[in-house]
């Protein structure tokens, strides 16, 4: 009787909370990859295959955060009372989401194009690459520090037995993180050779100097 009185109000306040559950959690897989990602932004020239493939293995856990909070945008706009209680979030973060997804998309998609075809786009994918980090690094730190609190406080609850059962399907939302970044992993592998040959092109032989053309 006390864990169903701990459970949501109804199904439908269940459904919002699950929502939010998967998107804490993917958050903070997200969070620490993007933390190994910048650090190799420090010596590039050095660990452009370390990049490559934690890019890559960005990829599927940024598909499944967009997708969770773009259910979470359309439910609430189109008036789901659930999503409607739960409210959207500040304006500012509002604003910001629809900016930091098509900068995402563009980032991480002319990462990709550039590593696998730089003889005949490297020069313009790079700038796109570099232009859209700057400024989706400038968005994201104003987005990290709006949700920090509550992705900390979301982020466990799938994880914690006292938690995990007091939404449905806990069970599903960790096989959704886990098979996304096992996806990424794959991608990263076949993406190593491609990598290599990137490094070749545009830093030498040596891996250490730029490729002049």
């Amino acid at each position: 009787m006390r864990r169903h009185l701990a459970h949501p109000r109804s199904k439908a306040d269940a459904g919002v909370e699950s929502n939010s559950r998967l998107t804490g959690s993917t958050a903070l897989a997200l969070l620490l990859l993007l933390a190994v990602e910048g650090a190799t932004i420090l010596q590039i020239s050095s660990h452009v295959s370390i990049h490559v493939f934690v890019g890559m293995l960005l990829i599927p856990p940024v598909v499944l955060k967009i997708g969770s909070t773009s259910w979470r945008f359309v439910r609430y706009y189109s008036g789901s009372p659930a999503y409607v209680r739960k409210g959207p979030p500040a304006p500012l973060l509002r604003l910001l989401g629809p900016f930091i997804v098509v900068l995402t998309v563009v980032m991480l998609a002319s990462g990709v194009v550039l590593v696998l075809v730089p003889k005949f786009v490297g020069s313009l994918m790079l700038f796109i690459h570099k232009a859209s980090f700057v400024l989706w690094f400038i968005a994201m730190v104003a987005h990290v520090l709006g949700h920090i609190a509550e992705t900390a406080r979301l982020a466990p609850l799938d994880w914690v037995y006292r938690t995990r059962s007091q939404v449905a399907h806990a069970t599903t939302r960790q096989w959704a993180l886990v098979i996304s970044l096992a996806v990424g992993l794959l991608l990263g592998v076949a993406m190593i050779g491609p990598a290599s040959h990137f490094l070749t092109n545009f830093y030498g032989p040596s891996g250490l100097k730029p490729h002049h053309r």
